[in-house]
């Protein structure tokens, strides 16, 4: 089931409302590196790295453990701050955090204290929006946890809480969403339904995705364009055009095309992998 296949309220009011002349969601990475510590005890996290995300588009970032991905998205969302170079969301240097730009964590981040409307109602409320009530109830309808508005995190499943989290963090209309392995917690086939549930909400609203993962697969069926960085420090190595054509559905990983681009992307993580590893130990 999708996330919003329950869903009965129309979108049109609200999508008119954020209608622009010019789209939104271009981000635009340009030579940056990050650094922590200081001294004999500096670490390079992404080294030199630029990356162009047009508006609208799906963009998986793969990698091996540790190669930076996670600091890179956290540059786009303002929580990192690069050491050299810039990032620009819509031509706007990224100084911080920002409502145009919605992030979702591996670990759920919900407040405990505060029910599933009371989690989602927080970005609207923060952003000052005239009708935070009803911009609420559309996204609770909208990722199928109406009936579970007044309960608990704790009294929610896994992937329960994620859709919220993806509520929560889509409720201020941002042009940019930030995902960091959002999946990466639930179990296989709880997780096959939410990559199909979030290109749903993705082909209904075309916001711009910038999703880290771990898995190729994911990567292979979710995105545009893969994005593979190298082992530490990380940078981008490969970019590969995704070829799939949209709706997609799990069946795709048959074809041939699916198997060819799911294999790239092996090889070059397989060779960075190997090379961490050889750094590792030498």
């Amino acid at each position: 089931m999708s996330i919003n296949q329950t869903s009965s309220v129309s979108t049109e009011p609200k999508k008119s409302s954020i209608v622009s002349v010019e789209p939104r969601g271009l981000i635009e990475i340009d030579k940056v590196s990050v650094l922590f510590g200081k001294g004999d005890q500096v670490t390079t996290a992404v080294q030199e790295t630029s990356l162009v995300v047009e508006p609208g588009e799906f963009v998986c970032i793969l990698g091996p453990s540790g190669c930076g991905k996670s600091t890179l998205l956290n540059s786009v969302a303002g929580y990192a701050y690069p050491t050299t170079g810039s990032v620009r969301v819509d031509s706007e240097v990224v100084t911080g955090p920002g409502p145009d730009r919605g992030m979702v964590f591996q670990q759920y981040s919900l407040l405990p204290w505060k029910t599933t409307f009371e989690n989602i109602a927080l970005g609207p409320k923060l952003t000052n929006d005239l009708e935070a009530t009803k911009t609420t109830e559309f996204f609770l309808d909208m990722v199928g946890l109406t009936k579970y508005r007044n309960h608990y995190p704790s009294e929610l499943s896994g992937g329960m809480q994620q859709r919220v989290g993806i509520a929560r963090a889509l409720a201020t209309y941002p042009s940019v969403l930030l995902m960091d392995e959002p999946f990466g917690a639930l179990d296989a086939q709880t997780r096959l339904v939410m990559q199909e549930s979030l290109l749903d909400v993705w082909s209904e609203f075309g916001t711009t995705v910038l999703f880290v993962t771990h898995d190729v697969d994911e990567s292979v069926f979710l995105a545009d364009k893969i994005i593979v960085m190298s082992a530490s420090p990380g940078k981008v190595v490969a970019e590969f055009d995704n070829p799939l054509p949209r709706p997609r559905s799990q069946s795709m990983a048959t074809r041939s095309d699916y198997i060819e681009l799911k294999q790239k992307c092996l090889d070059v993580i397989r060779s960075e992998s190997l090379r961490a590893f050889e750094l590792q130990n030498s």
